[in-house]
């Protein structure tokens, strides 16, 4: 898909916070049959006294989609602690404002100036779609405008950006009354995309830009790859485009997954039971968790 990973959960933790009021869920999802050859990848690292679980998610989903199985349950029900990415579930108004704070400049050139002439009839169409108006985008940098309209390509999509694999991994730890935490906390992920030169943040909203038609069939295909494990396929349609730009492939999947492989390794020496769950492009293709993880002496096992 044509949107990182990244950015579709920074969206869903950005404006979460300016989402209706919901009726809180008291109950878990309840588990379903999704047969283990047709279900989403999953990995084991272990040593004598402690077993680190290692999921590919995606960060949102269509209502009512089914993943789970029994493997997956029981990883879930033996594990004591769950880790994301970041913690969905906390710090959403402080995130949003840290975005402003971060994203707004002085004297930017229009957003319509900062895309290859050729995609900016179809730049204009997203905007007329959307909420945020032109003329506040143009006062974003380039990298802040561009996740303001990852959310016009999830409402193509008819996608509810709380309703993905992180929060309902959430919902089962905190109804066992189990501690959740985060790799990586939002001002952190939002200083990924800060630190981006110009050049990457640009083609970063570029890879944004869509036609409703084209964001339909890239996230079809990218949600079938994570269904059935298809590491190859989930390699080539996950965060494709972070391919073609070195810096943006650097910031948010190379570097990331390194210090990701360097925290389960240091937390092999505490005992217990972990189950870890961040983007499944970070866990395919080439530089992935898993490389690092072999580079250090790790072993992984697919389990799933």
């Amino acid at each position: 898909m044509k949107i990182t990973s990244l950015a579709a959960a920074l969206f869903a933790l950005l404006f979460a916070a300016c989402a209706p009021a919901q009726t809180p869920q008291t109950v878990a999802p309840a588990p379903v049959t999704v047969p283990a050859g047709d279900a989403p990848a999953l990995w084991r690292v272990s040593d004598e006294d402690t077993t680190i679980w290692l999921f590919g998610t995606i960060h949102v989903l269509p209502q009512g989609f089914e993943w789970r199985n029994a493997t997956i349950d029981a990883a879930l029900d033996e594990s004591d602690l769950l880790v994301l990415e970041t913690v969905t579930s906390v710090g959403q108004s402080d995130a949003a404002l840290l975005l402003m704070r971060l994203g707004v400049s002085a004297d930017l050139p229009p957003i319509g100036a900062r895309v290859d002439p050729e995609l900016l009839p179809q730049l204009t169409s997203m905007i007329e779609r959307g909420p945020f108006p032109e003329s506040f985008l143009n006062g974003l940098e380039t990298w802040a405008a561009s996740l303001m309209l990852v959310g016009v390509t999830l409402n193509d999509l008819g996608l509810d950006p709380e309703n993905g694999v992180e929060e309902q991994l959430e919902l089962v730890f905190q109804l066992a009354d189990k501690p959740v935490t985060g790799l990586e906390t939002p001002a952190e992920q939002l200083g990924f995309f800060d630190g981006l030169p110009e050049e990457a943040q640009r083609h970063f909203l570029s890879s944004v830009i869509d036609t409703p038609e084209d964001i339909r069939e890239e996230f079809d295909a990218m949600l079938n790859a994570w269904r059935t494990g298809d590491e190859a396929a989930i390699a080539m349609t996950f965060d494709d485009e972070l391919s073609f730009s070195e810096p943006l492939r650097e910031a948010l999947l190379t570097r990331r997954n390194a210090d990701w492989a360097t925290w389960i390794g240091e937390r092999l020496a505490e005992p217990g039971t972990v189950f870890v769950a961040v983007g499944a492009g970070h866990l395919a293709g080439q530089e992935s968790v898993q490389d690092f993880l072999r580079a250090a002496g790790i072993e992984v096992a697919r389990v799933q």
